[in-house]
């Protein structure tokens, strides 16, 4: 029993000082991320390789927003966030890498001039939510998924000032609409007004227009 004892003590204890460590990864990230203005979050697949399109399309996309006095911010781990944190910092612009520390997939890329890494997810996403202007989502799995519904709950529930947030490439997504639109707004699960949050857009130079014009530096 008294061994027993122990480890739930030592438990409860654990749980107390975890506290701090996540006041510590919000008080690093506010106090590194608020001078930063304007930015951009920037959203994708981990698995992109410096072959493959995306990749090709999101670096552009990137140097562009960096070009028109943005800085950008991603996930700090390969793929689309390798290819953005490259093209902001190519193009001299603040280029931010927020890495997760996770047991596989996950490594700092070498393109964020400007670095920070957490344990927790939710504290990483409300520096994203934060420090962001806008947010534009690129082709992604579950953790893009996640970015994308987090941001437009948080815009559709008036918890947020709305922001723009930016589909990139209609044809990967137009059966994720296509679903919003049969299901959730058809059974009256969203309302139809709720996909004015989101724009889709294919063409690199048509997003940075529609950025500038929406935040305005």
């Amino acid at each position: 029993m008294a061994e027993e004892q122990y480890l739930i003590d030592a438990w409860e204890l654990g749980e107390s000082w975890r506290v701090f460590r996540i006041i510590s990864e919000f008080v690093e990230g506010i106090d590194l991320l608020h001078k930063i203005y304007p930015a951009v979050s920037i959203f994708g697949s981990a698995r992109a390789k410096p072959e493959d399109l995306i990749y090709q399309k999101t670096e552009l996309i990137a140097r562009k927003c960096a070009q028109a006095g943005y800085a950008v911010i991603t996930g700090g781990g390969g793929g689309v966030m390798e290819a953005a944190n490259k093209g902001a910092a190519e193009a001299g612009g603040k280029s931010v890498g927020m890495n997760i520390e996770l047991p596989f997939e996950q490594k700092p890329n070498a393109y964020a001039n400007i670095r920070l890494s957490f344990r927790y997810f939710f504290v990483r996403k409300v520096m994203f939510i934060k420090y962001a202007q806008a947010y534009i989502i690129l082709p992604g799995g579950f953790g893009t998924l996640d970015e994308l519904t987090e941001a437009v709950t948080l815009i559709q529930t008036k918890k947020i000032k709305p922001f723009p947030v930016f589909l990139i490439d209609s044809n990967y997504w137009k059966p994720l609409i296509d679903w919003f639109k049969n299901s959730l707004i058809k059974n009256e699960k969203i309302s139809a007004e709720d996909m004015e949050i989101f724009t889709i857009i294919d063409d690199p130079d048509e997003l940075i227009k529609e950025l500038t014009r929406r935040v305005i530096i």
